[in-house]
């Protein structure tokens, strides 16, 4: 994270970057689109969660794809937002506020989704070389295993490696920080795998 020298006149504006892409991040896309498609709460259905994976087992492709691509464009812009019109260091404060917004929405008791398609989003917009390796290693194993979340927890924790071999010291630790939360939001979902009760992409929860 960048090191805030200055007083408080100095150090506002990037917590006030952090807060609007906090919010940003809150909009729970899966939710809002579940609900305007008329298949009800997706909190109900499933594994509960609001992200795209879950939003497949209504049995809408399209739906979850667009979850997918809304939940990550609104990584990609916080960060791009951030730095084209502030620089890198508010950029930074974006890609940690946007993922938390994402995690622990305000709108819904800070009990939101696990931050995959977000965290992705982000990467891509802070470093398309990074983000762009974190994607082929969810596909990867996405196509090998069928298992959404072993895809996500093996992406993350890949996702700082190639960060140290590619990108900066600012990159390197909030890519970090950010693959930590998303994995530490899966840890259901290592137990589960672990005892072999996952259900695959596209199946429900058994």
């Amino acid at each position: 994270m960048p090191d805030l020298l200055g007083g408080a006149s100095f150090q506002w504006p990037f917590y006030a970057g952090l807060v609007l892409a906090y919010l940003l991040g809150s909009i729970p896309f899966g939710l809002v689109l579940t609900k305007l498609a008329g298949l009800g709460d997706i909190r109900t259905i499933g594994s509960g969660n609001i992200g795209a994976t879950n939003v497949l087992r209504t049995g809408s492709k399209p739906l979850a794809l667009a979850v997918l691509l809304l939940d990550g464009g609104k990584g990609a812009l916080a960060v791009l937002i951030a730095s084209h019109f502030f620089g890198p260091d508010m950029a930074v404060f974006a890609a940690g506020g946007v993922v938390l917004g994402h995690c622990f929405p305000v709108w819904l008791r800070f009990k939101g989704g696990k931050g995959v398609a977000t965290a992705i989003g982000v990467m891509l917009a802070l470093d398309l070389y990074v983000g762009i390796a974190v994607c082929v290693m969810w596909l990867a194993t996405a196509v090998g295993f069928r298992l959404s979340s072993l895809s996500a927890v093996l992406a993350m924790a890949g996702a700082p490696i190639v960060a140290h071999l590619l990108s900066t010291p600012q990159i390197r630790e909030i890519t970090a920080m950010i693959a930590i939360l998303v994995i530490l939001r899966h840890f259901g979902n290592i137990r589960r795998i672990v005892r072999g009760e996952e259900p695959k992409i596209g199946q429900k929860d058994q």
